[in-house]
């Protein structure tokens, strides 16, 4: 399941990178005193009191200015807002409130997700710095200093508490984001699954323009499938509204539980497609490879080998890969796809015993010493499952330098080869014996 997201909104050039980078506690946003800098979407992960949560800094919103970058950052703003749990609408407490200020407050009041206001620029606090803001009617301003860190640890306690008292509903069913390059069949295939009419499907790369949650039931589970746009290169991406339709996608894929990456069997497994599946892989989703309009494709008794014996050349990064060759238009092995969405979710969410993790390790290691460097050799103490979806594994060792990568390869494969872990992909930690 997705962590709670929270979003930090506001105009340009009030602090929203920095701010950012200190939640974070590493500089990934770049911060520099010139409006419009930040003009994609930054996630990470962080945690306050316990709570594990995401952070996304987004593009200054200037909703009055007609130029184009102002569009396109106030669209990336508007996905955040509409995939977050919790707004952080931050302003600049040097300048004072703006018209723009006045303009954001009234887009978030109708959101009707918390939000929380935030001064920032506050160096020392004086209540007459703040209550100018009051008049933003979004109750009582929290004054920091994002470049020194002060505040910021009430901020983060308001937003946790949030989550705390349970405004965030609960969705135990199995989120479906259904990714890919325009006008591989993707509208087609989540009308075939859902048994109806839902998307508007045509021949016109680009149809369905945002992502799109429908809930239904099968077999007696709940799903939730994720119809998103296509998605493009950069470079194709030429008018804002297809941006958005993009950067859509992306979330889609982050709060998604399984991905279902449709690629055309007509013109096989693209540039762009690997990029999108390598996006899914960077952000541990298991997945499934769907190759659709497999109704037009010459067939002969070996087709589906040399078709998979590519996809593996293709996509030697995530060599545990599953695929279902379909036709969304005739509904040829459709009926195969939940199965596989089962599968690889279940695979996503086994957890091994510790035990018999350290006796399988221990065995490896005795069987297949790690090589020595300058007369040292890696020995591993200790293993251990710390989390699921996807499958994460510690590896206490005597040294993190001495694990070669082709090692920590190898132990990944003798991990896959016990344990049906196909679909999903697996992360392996390595610590120093006493690091945590």
């Amino acid at each position: 399941m997705a962590l709670p997201l929270i979003a930090i909104v506001g105009r340009p050039n009030v602090g929203k990178s920095t701010f950012f980078n200190k939640v974070v506690g590493k500089k990934i946003s770049i911060t520099q005193d010139k409006p419009g800098v930040t003009r994609d979407r930054l996630y990470a992960d962080g945690e306050w009191r316990g709570r594990s949560f995401s952070i996304v800094d987004t593009g200054g919103i200037e909703l009055r200015s007609e130029d184009i970058m102002w569009r396109e950052i106030k669209r990336q703003a508007e996905v955040a807002v509409d995939t977050a749990q919790v707004i952080i609408l931050m302003v600049d407490g040097r300048e004072g409130l703006t018209s723009s200020d006045y303009d954001v407050a009234d887009m978030l009041r109708r959101s009707k997700k918390p939000v929380i206001l935030v001064v920032n620029k506050i160096d020392e606090y004086s209540e007459d710095k703040v209550f100018e803001f009051y008049s933003l009617g979004l109750g009582e301003p929290y004054p920091v200093s994002a470049e020194h860190g002060t505040g910021v640890g009430d901020v983060l306690d308001e937003a946790v508490s949030w989550f705390e008292k349970g405004t965030l509903v609960e969705d135990d069913s199995i989120k479906i984001a259904v990714v890919g390059k325009p006008n591989a069949g993707k509208s087609s295939l989540v009308n075939k699954l859902l048994g109806f009419e839902r998307s508007i499907v045509t021949d016109i790369a680009g149809t369905t323009r945002d992502a799109i949650d429908t809930k239904f039931k099968y077999n007696g589970k709940d799903y939730t499938i994720i119809d998103t746009a296509g998605i493009r290169k950069k470079s194709k991406v030429e008018d804002d509204v297809e941006y958005y339709s993009v950067m859509r996608a992306f979330d889609a894929v982050r709060r998604a539980d399984v991905c279902l990456l449709v690629v055309d069997s007509t013109t096989g497994l693209t540039e762009q497609d690997t990029k999108i599946i390598g996006y899914v892989h960077e952000q541990g989703k298991p997945s499934v490879i769907v190759m659709n309009k497999w109704d037009v494709i010459e067939k002969d008794t070996n087709t589906i080998n040399k078709f998979e014996a590519k996809l593996k050349e293709d996509l030697k990064f995530m060599d545990y890969f599953k695929s279902v060759y379909v036709s969304a238009k005739t509904g040829q092995r459709t009926e195969k796809i939940i199965s596989i969405i089962d599968e690889v979710y279940a695979h996503a969410h086994f957890k091994i015993a510790t035990g018999t993790l350290n006796d399988l390790i221990s065995d490896t290691v005795r069987a297949n010493e790690p090589p020595s460097y300058n007369g040292r050799r890696l020995k591993v103490y200790y293993s251990s499952q710390v989390s699921i979806a996807p499958p994460t594994f510690v590896l206490k060792v005597n040294s993190c330098d001495l694990m070669h990568f082709s090692y920590e390869r190898f132990l990944e494969n003798v991990i896959r080869k016990n344990f049906d872990f196909s679909g999903t992909p697996i992360k392996i930690l390595v610590r120093e014996n006493g690091e945590n």
